[in-house]
């Protein structure tokens, strides 16, 4: 019996993917979408793949490397946009995909909104600071331009300055509206920036972006995030003239000076030469009136201060009749005070005692007063030597009887020396009798001359304690330890008191 199912077409995988592609091109072609931009990534094969959503439903779209230079716009998530493109399926997925070939902007509202979106996030960053703004340089050597090489801007600034006053112009040719052209004003406006003051090139005085008017997406380039980060970060003062007097981009926001017109922005980079010619006449003209009257002033002064001086030549003649006067009274009033002062001299002359007499008074006292020491002298050294061989005496007599003590104690301990307390008692006794017999000998002249002394005696027997007393040939008597020299005085007492023998 045949199998029902055989009257049931069969296909492989391939041919109903084939088909359902057809199905797909075939029944839609070329359409336009509308929808928001989520999951937007970017491949290094340079392809763009992202989704487009609405409320009840998503589509899978792909933007191929070669379509991405045509595509309009730059692909971001969150935006809603109108893409162009025709629908077909991917076998290997089993899914369909819109193929875009270009990208619009869903309408001025999406557009505004994300405008004002990026003019916040900047504002908060400080992009549009008005303390970052700079002054326009007031006659600028060379004026940079870009726009669009053709079209009518770039004549009218051309023809605008060459009317106000003939400058240099620096032209960066650079698209304003499609694809690409965001990134190639930005690239123009770093170039300028970049150059370097006295190079090949010349670095200009003041930068005019400009462009003519046209729909929001035609001034969309302007609105460009990294357009306005170039003109806030531009070294040079940039002037903005993009669109007509009510459009408004971002860049204006950046730049430092806003003009409603491309013509309006030459008339603002540079003065009008006549302007400048009659605002300096009429300077000069008020310099001039200043100057006369600051001259008719000080003039005035002058004579008042001529009429208050007094009779120059006649003060000079009296102050030279005081000074004749002076000097005629300074030549007389010299040798009356020389004659003064040598009156004075004398006076204190004779008030003065006789100094000679005084040194001989003085002298003779002296005299005096050594002889009198001389003759005093011997008296008083044969009492001290009295004295002195008494003691002498005294001290051999206690010697000897400490003598006859010390044979005398050992007589009697000597029997009873060997018993030990006695024999410590005689150690003490002789011990002390050590003591008392050096303190009599270092009383002793004796043991004075021992130590190299000596005493020196006239021929009587008296001291001499003085070179002064010695005279030369004086018989002189030396006393040593062993004994005693005689001696003849060679001269009298030297510079340093030695004896010359």
């Amino acid at each position: 019996m045949d199998d029902p199912r055989s009257n049931i077409p069969e296909f492989s995988v391939s041919e109903i993917s084939g088909a359902v592609k057809r199905t797909l091109e075939g029944a839609f072609g070329r359409v336009r979408v509308r929808g928001e931009l989520t999951e937007v990534k970017r491949y290094p094969s340079g392809h763009i793949y992202f989704s487009l959503k609405d409320e009840g439903g998503k589509l899978s779209a792909v933007v191929w490397k070669s379509a991405v230079s045509r595509l309009g716009m730059q692909p971001e998530n969150g935006v809603e946009v109108i893409a162009q493109g025709k629908i077909s399926s991917y076998g290997d997925r089993s899914s369909y995909q819109l193929i875009v070939e270009r990208m619009d902007y869903a309408g001025a509202g999406a557009l505004l909104a994300r405008i004002e979106a990026l003019r916040v996030r900047l504002a908060e960053e400080g992009v549009f600071d008005a303390a970052r703004k700079r002054p326009l340089p007031m006659l600028p050597v060379v004026i940079g331009v870009v726009t669009s090489p053709q079209g009518a801007v770039i004549q009218d600034i051309r023809t605008t300055i060459i009317r106000r006053f003939p400058r240099a112009l620096l032209i960066w040719p650079v698209p304003v509206q499609g694809e690409g052209a965001a990134a190639l004003i930005a690239a123009a406006i770093n170039g300028f920036s970049a150059l370097p003051a006295g190079g090949s090139v010349p670095r200009p005085d003041v930068i005019i972006v400009a462009r003519g008017g046209g729909s929001l997406e035609d001034l969309m380039a302007f609105n460009d995030e990294a357009v306005v980060r170039a003109a806030a970060a531009c070294s040079i003062p940039l002037i903005s003239a993009v669109g007509h007097e009510t459009d408004t981009t971002l860049i204006d926001f950046a730049s430092d000076r806003r003009a409603p017109t491309p013509t309006a922005a030459a008339e603002m980079a540079i003065p009008a030469r006549a302007e400048l010619l009659a605002d300096l006449l009429q300077k000069a003209a008020r310099l001039n009136g200043a100057l006369g009257r600051i001259i008719g002033e000080r003039r005035l002064r002058l004579q008042r201060a001529e009429r208050g001086l007094p009779d120059l030549p006649s003060l000079a003649g009296a102050a030279r009749q005081r000074l004749e006067d002076r000097a005629a009274r300074l030549d007389l009033a010299v040798p009356n005070l020389l004659a003064a002062r040598r009156a004075a001299l004398h006076r204190a002359e004779r008030g003065l005692p006789d100094l000679p007499a005084l040194i001989t008074a003085a002298r003779a006292a002296l005299a005096d007063r050594g002889l009198r020491l001389r003759l005093g002298l011997p008296n008083v050294v044969t009492a001290r030597r009295g004295r002195l061989t008494l003691e002498a005496e005294r001290l051999r007599s206690a010697l000897r009887h400490a003598t006859a003590s010390r044979a005398a104690l050992a007589a009697r301990v000597m029997p009873r020396l060997t018993e030990a307390p006695m024999r410590a008692r005689l150690r003490e006794a002789h011990a002390h009798l050590a003591g008392l017999s050096a303190r009599l000998e270092s009383v002793s002249h004796k043991a004075v001359l021992a130590r190299g002394y000596a005493m020196v005696f006239d021929p009587r027997g008296t001291p001499i304690t003085r070179a002064e007393m010695v005279k030369p040939g004086a018989a002189l008597r030396i006393d040593f330890a062993d004994g005693e020299v005689r001696a003849t005085a060679a001269g009298g007492a030297t510079r340093q008191g030695a004896l010359p023998l």
